[in-house]
């Protein structure tokens, strides 16, 4: 394990049955609240995003926000938030997407997006893959290319890697923790 991934680990705190009896989560509060933490984290992001070749962040909500916005400031680079429907004033792009108990929709301003930019993805956590898998259908739909995913930890017992390798073609997906 490497010194960065010992840090990240360590600010990550295990909360039994939340949501629910039998879950796990993880929460980042405490590492978000450490600022050398929160720094590595995201200078290691932004490494991730020159290497790719991105031009602009998409932060997927709500926590991709907080991770993919100062990543982009680190950067140079634009950010771009896609929200749950509804959320965004003007003209959007729509991807409605399948959850476990139901479905979903999230959206981006259709004009933030064009051809020629391409996007790096920014989330806390892939688990199934359903919410990054509609953001790439969004951004391609806009135009933009995807130059990669980068998450701060994987769920690799839930697939989410397996359902959006086919979708991600060769652009890389990049997480820092496996869990």
């Amino acid at each position: 394990m490497t010194g960065i991934e010992e840090l990240l680990l360590s600010r990550i705190r295990d909360v039994a049955d939340y949501p629910e009896p039998g879950v796990m989560f993880k929460d980042i509060t405490p590492l978000l609240a450490d600022p050398a933490a929160f720094t590595a984290l995201t200078g290691t992001l932004s490494e991730i995003a020159a290497g790719t070749g991105a031009t602009k962040v998409v932060g997927l909500e709500a926590r991709g926000f907080i991770l993919g916005a100062p990543v982009a400031v680190r950067a140079g680079l634009g950010f771009i938030p896609v929200r749950k429907a509804g959320k965004l004033p003007g003209a959007t792009l729509r991807q409605a997407y399948d959850l476990e108990y139901g479905s979903a929709e999230i959206e981006v301003h259709a004009e933030d997006l064009t051809a020629g930019d391409r996007v790096l993805i920014v989330d806390d956590v892939l688990a199934t893959g359903g919410t990054a898998e509609a953001a790439i259908h969004l951004i391609q739909r806009a135009g933009a290319e995807v130059s990669g995913l980068a998450v701060l930890m994987e769920l690799g017992f839930l697939g989410g890697r397996a359902r959006l390798e086919p979708t991600l073609g060769s652009a890389p997906l990049k997480a820092l923790l496996q869990v």
